[in-house]
């Protein structure tokens, strides 16, 4: 996964109380996931090759959203009290934002593919969005896609503007890129 990054910003390191930011810090919050990463690396590894995306993202996302299930599992599933997201991936089902239906258990193989079609679809508009963009920055568009819809990507120079802590797809990107290169996803 070859796409710049500039990792997170100081605010999503010190919602982990880490006095890093950057790479460093999306590395080491990768790290402290990677035991429970673990118990869904062959759902994630199935979806991945089911939809043509690489585990490493998939790995990256699930990272950031819940922690690899640790935010969630008390929760059962649910991100904050509000009900809004789901799941490992944390799918928007707040009907003035996403509008989606949770699909299987929080943690299942399901739940991966409902997220993963919703990346997927993103990517392919963000493709259309952007036909410019070279592939890395359409796939770093998708991500922050992901987080705050399509219509709030407009420039690559700005992706993350709208994102949660600023710095979405580059966090994402670089949790994906540690988890290729020290865990093999």
């Amino acid at each position: 996964m070859k796409i710049e990054t500039r990792g997170a910003s100081a605010t999503t390191a010190r919602q982990e109380n880490l006095t890093i930011t950057g790479v460093e810090a999306s590395h080491t919050m990768a790290n402290t996931d990677a035991g429970r990463m673990e118990r869904y690396r062959e759902k994630i590894t199935n979806v991945g090759d089911k939809y043509e995306i690489d585990p490493a993202l998939i790995a990256g996302i699930i990272s950031r959203e819940s922690r690899a299930g640790n935010t969630i599992r008390d929760n059962n599933g649910w991100g904050d009290q509000t009900r809004n997201a789901w799941g490992l991936m944390q799918v928007d089902v707040n009907p003035n934002r996403g509008n989606n239906t949770p699909r299987g258990g929080w943690d299942s193989e399901e739940h991966l593919c409902q997220a993963t079609e919703i990346l997927a679809q993103f990517i392919n508009t963000i493709r259309g969005k952007f036909p410019t963009w070279s592939a890395e920055q359409q796939l770093k568009g998708a991500i922050a896609a992901y987080n705050v819809g399509d219509q709030r990507v407009y420039s690559y120079s700005n992706v993350d503007e709208y994102t949660t802590g600023g710095d979405y797809s580059n966090d994402v990107v670089a949790r994906a890129q540690w988890y290729k290169r020290v865990r093999n996803f």
